[in-house]
């Protein structure tokens, strides 16, 4: 069991359940998100579950403030697991996406991952110690003409997630991705289709720690969506692309 552990997006969704899911007397769990009252009732479940919870206001965006409050972290007490997790998804309904929408998607999905995961790896790699885990999406395994920008975003931190994993290897660090399917969250719920094999977040968190301590590569969930990630990547691009372009569309990001 990590006793430091950081999660960006700490908030809600997927972030907040893991929160839960690592709470334990002994371990600090430090939540990282924008909105400070929701980081606060995150704080105060980890308490109840018997963890200890500390809140850092910050946006995955400001490039200085999360390596002055990510080297502070480590610095009180060596980081022993970091989760990039926060994230943004929009879609297309009604319209192509705008420029403002795409470079915003990129900007928190992959600049955001960045951010989170640069000033901390180096410390990692010195000491020969510590675990990178990084969401990606199942939606990173192909191109989706309801939310291009997004799909793009989480294949982008899935591959440099893979070949980091190799590369921080001989450091004695860890680097493993999360490809969930459709996991029942705020972001998820404004799709307003149906959604296959849909999750709650406890299942999701309990899933990912499990893998995480497995230490596997790739945490790719539910297992029914894992397979039409499979497929997804080995169909033929002509035939996907004729059923993906009918696909229901998300609303773009308000």
């Amino acid at each position: 069991m990590p006793s430091t552990v950081v999660i960006t997006g700490a908030s809600s969704g997927i972030g907040r359940a893991l929160a839960l899911a690592y709470a334990a007397p002994g371990v600090v769990l430090h939540l990282l998100g924008r909105n400070s009252e929701r980081l606060e009732a995150t704080a105060a479940a980890v308490t109840r579950a018997g963890g200890t919870a500390r809140t850092h206001v910050a946006d995955v965006l400001d490039a200085a403030r999360m390596t002055e409050t990510l080297s502070a972290i480590d610095t009180a007490s060596p980081i022993d697991l970091l989760i990039a997790n926060a994230g943004i998804s929009a879609g297309t309904k009604g319209g192509a996406e705008s420029p403002e929408q795409i470079r915003a998607v990129f900007a928190v999905n992959l600049d955001g991952v960045l951010n989170t995961v640069l000033p901390i790896l180096p410390a990692m790699r010195a000491r020969r110690t510590g675990q990178v885990a990084i969401v990606s999406s199942i939606a990173g395994f192909r191109g989706i003409a309801g939310a291009p920008a997004y799909c793009a975003s989480k294949a982008a931190v899935r591959v440099w997630s893979e070949g980091l994993r190799a590369e921080a290897a001989a450091d004695g660090v860890a680097v493993n991705v999360i490809c969930p399917g459709f996991v029942e969250t705020p972001m998820t719920g404004a799709n307003g289709f149906p959604m296959p094999f849909l999750i709650d977040t406890a299942r999701a968190a309990r899933t990912i720690r499990r893998g995480l301590a497995r230490n596997r590569g790739r945490i790719t969930f539910p297992w029914q969506m894992a397979i039409v990630g499979w497929l997804l990547r080995a169909l033929p691009d002509g035939l996907l692309t004729r059923a993906l372009a009918r696909m229901p569309r998300k609303p773009p990001k308000a």
